[in-house]
């Protein structure tokens, strides 16, 4: 597929609402302290699944919401959910979302999550839409 260079508004908001519908199933489940990265990682997953052909050149590589969904998904697959942050993203811990320095374990609990999918749907919208 070629990359994709605009989402319609109706594509961001089905992205919202299942994001939501999932955590909430999740939530009315009883969410167990042990499984809670597990789940918010794996939503990072589907958070970036939705947008995963998104050009580059319009995502950037300056740190923001989006390069840090995409490196933590890349993380969570190929590193066995060890931060390893591509030399070309410029990501700084301290002014990401979830502040996860490199080498670190990522876990991700709800309040992280919220922020992170608040900030990268933000992105998506006004890069893309």
């Amino acid at each position: 597929m070629l990359a994709v260079t605009s989402y319609s508004p109706d594509n961001v908001a089905a992205c919202r609402n299942r994001i939501a519908a999932d955590v909430a199933a999740y939530e009315a489940a009883g969410p167990s302290a042990m499984l809670e990265p597990v789940f918010y990682g794996m939503m990072v997953l589907a958070l970036d699944r939705w947008f995963v052909h998104r050009q580059r050149s319009i995502e950037g590589e300056d740190g923001n919401a989006l390069n840090e969904v995409r490196v933590l998904s890349d993380s969570i697959v190929g590193h066995g959910g060890m931060l390893v942050i591509e030399p070309s993203i410029k990501l700084d811990p301290g002014r990401s979302v979830l502040g996860i320095e490199p080498g670190a374990t990522i876990m991700i609990d709800k309040d992280g999550f919220h922020r992170l999918s608040e900030a990268f749907l933000g992105e998506i919208e006004a890069r893309f839409c």
